[in-house]
């Protein structure tokens, strides 16, 4: 896959404590990222909407005076151009109703306070490559034609995390709502490759994120003999009414039902969330069979009303 040029990626800090601003961005200051603060709700959402293009995650206090976290956010999901933009919530509340209450409101990620340097370096590392691969996406979809909306029925195989993306990309591009469609099927891809063909355990990936090592562990183990072979299967067909992927992995399958709903129990977690979501924004309707190493993944095509 061509390598594209990544963008240094823009962190907005909000907290109204002064110290605690100094703490994180003390941590973050040999990463590659643009940071950048505000000291209150107010400051932060007139920063935001004034420039929504800028910023590629925004750690959000949750408690703060004039206006809170909470109502930022709220704010966030309300507007489309700063929707989609990821959002670490800090907090001190970290009980089952808060975390519930954040995760309908549209905040996946937490971290509770106090936290140390490893706990925000991890999680932040985490979301930002998510966000680099969710702009990388973008990017190819924009690159590509759109000649794909011919076909009906494909049948194709890949092996690898760059392999995934690309065909991400490709299939969803026959879809019409394709940067939608696109962030789901590279999620469903990732997991059968790592979850499913390679046996990365979710503490296993965890333990990978905290030490940085998740991407060479990945190419470590595609090069083991048990896994030169290993391929995903993905078919394709276009039917009159919705469009079809169906993914399958050559893995021992996993605890697949757990993970089709956001659980506040993994709101601490540095991944954890991906399937959720891809059900949730990306598809009409997920299904797993078996022992999870088959998933079918649907879009519905909506009528033309042009037509009519």
């Amino acid at each position: 896959m061509e390598v594209m040029t990544q963008k240094q990626l823009q962190l907005l800090i909000v907290d109204d404590e002064p110290f605690n601003l100094e703490i994180i961005l003390a941590h973050l200051e040999d990463k590659n990222f643009g940071l950048h603060t505000a000291s209150d709700g107010e400051i932060a959402w007139e920063m935001l909407s004034q420039t929504p293009n800028l910023y590629d995650l925004v750690l959000l206090d949750r408690m703060m005076p004039q206006m809170d976290g909470m109502e930022v956010l709220r704010r966030m999901k309300e507007n489309n151009d700063l929707k989609n933009i990821p959002v670490i919530i800090q907090t001190a509340r970290a009980s089952k109703q808060d975390i519930e209450d954040g995760l309908a409101a549209g905040a996946l990620f937490y971290l509770t306070k106090p936290f140390n340097s490893t706990q925000l370096i991890s999680l932040v590392d985490s979301v930002t490559q998510d966000r680099q691969r969710h702009l990388d996406l973008q990017k190819e979809l924009r690159l590509q034609s759109r000649s794909l909306n011919l076909l009906d029925m494909g049948r194709f195989t890949f092996q690898t995390l760059d392999e995934a993306q690309a065909l991400a990309s490709l299939l969803a591009d026959t879809c019409s709502a394709p940067e939608k469609v696109v962030t789901g099927l590279s999620e469903l891809f990732i997991n059968a490759v790592e979850h499913g063909n390679l046996g990365i355990g979710y503490e296993e990936k965890s333990r990978m994120q905290r030490e940085g090592t998740w991407l060479q562990e990945i190419e470590n183990r595609l090069l083991l003999p048990e896994n030169k072979t290993k391929k995903i299967r993905v078919t394709y067909t276009r039917h009159k009414n919705c469009i079809e992927f169906v993914i399958s992995d050559e893995g021992q399958g996993f605890t697949w039902e757990k993970y089709l709903q956001l659980d506040p129990a993994r709101a601490f977690d540095s991944h954890g969330r991906g399937i959720a979501l891809a059900k949730m924004a990306s598809f009409s309707r997920i299904t797993y069979e078996g022992s999870g190493n088959k998933v079918t993944a649907v879009v519905d095509i909506l009528p033309d009303l042009s037509e009519k």
